[in-house]
């Protein structure tokens, strides 16, 4: 693939939309669990955030069932802090809280992470980056230039112990926060590479045989994955509570235009305005693309 054909390399990740079915409550959950503020309210939406940068929008969709565990759809979305101090206060105040679920903990090499469900069963990952010049990266069988990680035990309570401070637990939703990475159920993950490393331009950075694929922009751990732990054979998915749409950023419009035109040549049909562009993948999870500092990119 040619450096035309890739994401820019400072492509972030945007607010991540949910469908919910009970809005005030998931709005309470998403501001007592994790320490987020509501910056937006509209008729039938919520945009919550640290500071005065959006991190989650809960859109009421009480009208649609659960997605069955089988599904496509979203896996987690993951939220990135700045220091672990700031991390061990968002744990705390998820762990603490009566609805959340504790999934999990993990070194990953790269990352600290924690992992929880919120009331209506979307996953949730709360991590910090270890410094990127610590970071191994090698090539695999296939001459792919791959970063090494893991799963080494995390126990919560040592690391609360060792890094929560009553500074960071005092100002939580002022403190720096945002999305790092969106993980995925998918149906299969060639399908998956097609997509989102052939076409939509992300560079393969990990993966285990056909289980997981691990994809970013830049050299970044990753921005996204997708696995089929639970998923293997998904079709498309059904309109359902949980994932609503994916927010990728990119530098400007000329980047947008770019996959617009890789999206053509491909012919994946997307919805191309310029400043924005719309496209589903094989599963029909909802992507949008937009220029940074686009207006109206929370909604």
């Amino acid at each position: 693939m040619s450096a035309q054909d890739l994401l820019p390399p400072s492509t972030t990740m945007g607010t991540l939309t949910l469908k919910v079915g009970d809005l005030p409550a998931m709005t309470a959950y998403y501001s007592a669990a994790l320490g987020l503020r509501v910056l937006e309210e509209e008729a039938h939406a919520v945009v919550l955030g640290r500071g005065s940068h959006p991190v989650v929008r809960l859109e009421s969709a009480g009208h649609l069932r659960l997605p069955g565990r089988g599904e496509a759809g979203l896996f987690h979305t993951a939220l990135l802090f700045t220091g672990r101090a700031d991390l061990a206060a968002a744990v705390a105040s998820a762990a603490n809280h009566p609805l959340s679920t504790f999934v999990g903990s993990a070194d990953h090499l790269v990352s600290e992470a924690f992992y929880f469900s919120d009331p209506e069963g979307n996953g949730i990952e709360l991590y910090v980056d270890r410094p990127r010049d610590g970071w191994d990266w090698t090539r695999d069988g296939d001459g792919n230039r791959t970063v090494m990680m893991d799963n080494l035990p995390l126990p919560p309570r040592d690391y609360l112990e060792r890094h929560l401070t009553e500074e960071a637990v005092a100002g939580a939703d002022s403190r720096a926060a945002e999305v790092g990475h969106v993980h995925l159920q998918v149906g299969d993950v060639a399908t998956a590479h097609r997509f989102y490393v052939d076409v939509l331009g992300f560079e393969r950075t990990a993966g285990w045989h056909d289980q997981a694929l691990f994809v970013s922009a830049g050299g970044y751990h990753h921005h996204m994955a997708m696995n089929v732990w639970n998923s293997r054979g998904a079709g498309p998915r059904k309109d359902t509570l949980g994932l609503g749409e994916v927010l990728i950023r990119v530098p400007s419009e000329s980047e947008v235009s770019a996959l617009a035109d890789r999206l053509a040549f491909a012919g994946v049909d997307s919805h191309h305005t310029g400043a924005e562009l719309h496209v589903e993948d094989p599963w029909r999870n909802r992507l949008r693309v937009s220029a940074a500092g686009v207006q109206g990119g929370i909604a």
